[in-house]
């Protein structure tokens, strides 16, 4: 075992706090799982950046506050999540970035990151998005 490798327990408390942040999801208690994924995220060792598993935080994170409308704290976490590994390949974190970048008006970002959505997933990834999102996009590429 690597001299500076954490150990299993905390990665076992970080596994135990996404799985309550989740149930809390399913149960409708979004600020009460947002807290649980934020604890998560704290107790990922340094450098964070280095673990998938803050990626897929940072997204959940980013997507509790974009259901709730608080889009610069959605914007600023899906930012951080594409410095992390798998983060700017993914056509979510690039969908809700470009989605909460419009929503607060950053409208040149907006663009890019819907297009890089686009570009991986097809116009098939504004299937379930209210419907202004792609619009957005179409006004600005035409």
């Amino acid at each position: 075992m690597e001299e500076n490798y954490p150990g299993d327990e905390i990665f076992d408390r970080i596994e135990t706090l996404c799985e309550q942040g989740e149930a809390h999801l399913e149960n409708g208690q979004t600020r009460t799982a947002l807290q649980k994924f934020k604890k998560a995220f704290k107790l990922l060792p340094a450098p964070q950046k280095s673990y998938p598993t803050g990626t897929w935080l940072l997204t959940m994170m980013g997507d509790i506050h974009f259901s709730m409308e608080k889009y610069s704290a959605a914007f600023q976490r899906f930012r951080d999540a594409l410095e992390f590994p798998e983060g700017s390949s993914s056509p979510f974190i690039q969908l809700r970035l470009g989605q909460a970048a419009l929503e607060t008006n950053e409208l040149a970002l907006a663009k890019e990151h819907l297009q890089l959505a686009v570009d991986a997933e097809g116009l098939k990834i504004f299937d379930d998005e209210n419907p202004k999102y792609l619009q957005f996009l179409e006004s600005k590429t035409n």
